[in-house]
């Protein structure tokens, strides 16, 4: 188990189990809190807890597992550097909106290079949306695990052979709060919002949206129907990160779809 976040490792890249990822596990499981009248016990600064082993030893076992994700990361980062590819990492909850978002996208991009990871702890059905555009996409099912990290996402690179560039859209496992603390080798990380989840939702999973360079507020068409405050939304989301961008946006009717369009072709220029 992952000492950060107490998931699993068993990894399959479309179907097939690879066995040679980063070894978060067998140390360690995260240990349930124990509530006595509301408070938390045996958890300290470590954030957990785990039998015969002091909140020390967790912080060094966490640091470490960290420091050999970044690792990954930068070692993704100079091969997408080298090749002019813009990488974002698409992180939200489940039921966002994001793989609605990225079929639009890709449509909109139309004969710009592009690629897509998808993670998935089941299932390819997000992938074979994807595929059904015509773009070319991975599959990354992490099994109990609640995120892609960096040594995933290298692997999945290699498979895509990105061209020169590219656009490369991570859609990492639907999850506000374990992608927050995974770097990826990404140009950005891109939080999904949709306007069905509630306007507190920033300041909730604060460390998502301070890791965020863009928030996207999907699913604007629905806000009338579910009393969404969209003003309120943005206050949320600039107490807790405010230099943050913030698009408004349907990816069902396309309301706002060409100013994310916008932002991401000069996010690659820019990166040129």
């Amino acid at each position: 188990m992952c000492t950060v976040c107490g998931c699993g490792d068993t990894v399959q890249f479309d179907g097939k189990r690879q066995t040679e990822l980063l070894p978060y596990g067998h140390v360690l499981a995260q240990a349930p809190a124990k509530h006595t009248h509301g408070h938390h016990h045996g958890l300290g600064p470590a954030g957990l807890s785990a039998p015969d082993l002091s909140q020390a030893r967790l912080i060094a076992v966490e640091t470490s597992i960290l420091a050999k994700n970044d690792g990954y990361a930068l070692s993704n980062r100079a091969a997408l550097s080298e090749l002019g590819v813009l990488a974002l990492n698409l992180v939200s909850s489940p039921g966002s909106g994001k793989t609605t978002l990225l079929c639009k996208t890709i449509e909109m991009l139309g004969d710009a290079p592009l690629a897509v990871i998808e993670g998935d702890q089941q299932t390819s059905l997000d992938a074979d949306r994807i595929r059904a555009t015509g773009a070319g996409a991975v599959q990354v099912n992490t099994g109990k695990g609640c995120h892609l990290d960096a040594q995933m996402v290298g692997r999945a690179m290699d498979a895509l052979k990105l061209p020169r560039g590219a656009f490369l859209f991570i859609e990492n496992v639907g999850n506000l709060v374990c992608p927050a603390a995974f770097d990826l080798g990404e140009d950005a990380k891109v939080v999904i919002l949709s306007v069905t989840e509630g306007e507190d939702k920033p300041l909730k999973y604060h460390d998502m949206f301070t890791a965020a360079s863009l928030a996207i507020l999907n699913k604007v068409d629905l806000a009338p129907y579910c009393d969404a405050d969209l003003d309120a939304y943005e206050a949320n989301l600039r107490r807790v990160h405010p230099t943050i961008e913030i698009l408004r946006v349907s990816a069902r009717t396309g309301e706002g779809m060409q100013a994310w369009v916008d932002w991401l072709r000069g996010r690659l220029a820019a990166k040129g």
